[in-house]
C-alpha cells in the first residue's frame, strides 16, 4: 500500500540562501528606489518599497528556519511544511495588504516591494546552483563518464 502524498516524508534540496547578501542587495535597491521615488515628489513609496523588501527576506527566513526545524524531525511530513507555508504567507499578505490600504496610495510600494523580492531571490538562488552545475558539466556529470 502506498503512503499518501501529505503523510509521505518530506525531502527539501539544499538551496543556495544567503540571507546577508540579499539583504545587502535590498539595502541597495531601497535605497534606490528612495532616491527616485523622493525626486519624482513620493519618497515614501520608496520607503514603503523597502519595507516590502524587508518583509519578503523576513519570510526568506523564516522558511529557511521552518525547513531546518521540520526536516531535523524524524519522520518529517509535508502537511507539516504546507500548513506552516500557509500561515506564514496569509501572515505575510495580510501585513502588506493591510501597509498598502492603510497609507494608500503610497503604501502600495510595500507590494511592489514584496514582488521584487521574490524575484530577487529567485536570482539570488538560482545563479549559484546554474553555476555549479556549470561546473558540474566541465568535470563530466554522474553516469557520463565511460558510457560510450
Amino acid at each position: 500500500m502506498t503512503t499518501p502524498a501529505q503523510d509521505a516524508p518530506l525531502v527539501f534540496p539544499s538551496v543556495a540562501f544567503r540571507p546577508l547578501r540579499l539583504l545587502a542587495v535590498c539595502v541597495g535597491f531601497a535605497g534606490l528606489v528612495t532616491l527616485a521615488a523622493a525626486l519624482l515628489g513620493y519618497p515614501m513609496v520608496g520607503v514603503f518599497f523597502g519595507i516590502g523588501l524587508g518583509l519578503g527576506l523576513l519570510n526568506a527566513i523564516l522558511v529557511q528556519r521552518s525547513v531546518e526545524s521540520i526536516t531535523a524531525a524524524d519522520h518529517p511530513l509535508k502537511r507539516k511544511m504546507a500548513v506552516n507555508s500557509a500561515t506564514r504567507l496569509l501572515a505575510m499578505t495580510v501585513i502588506g495588504l493591510t501597509i498598502a490600504f492603510v497609507f494608500r496610495p503610497q503604501g502600495l510600494g510595500v507590494v511592489f516591494g514584496m514582488a521584487l523580492f521574490q524575484v530577487l531571490l529567485v536570482i539570488s538562488t538560482a545563479l549559484p546552483v546554474m553555476k555549479k552545475l556549470r561546473a558540474g558539466a566541465g568535470d563530466g556529470l554522474e553516469g557520463e563518464a565511460g558510457e560510450q
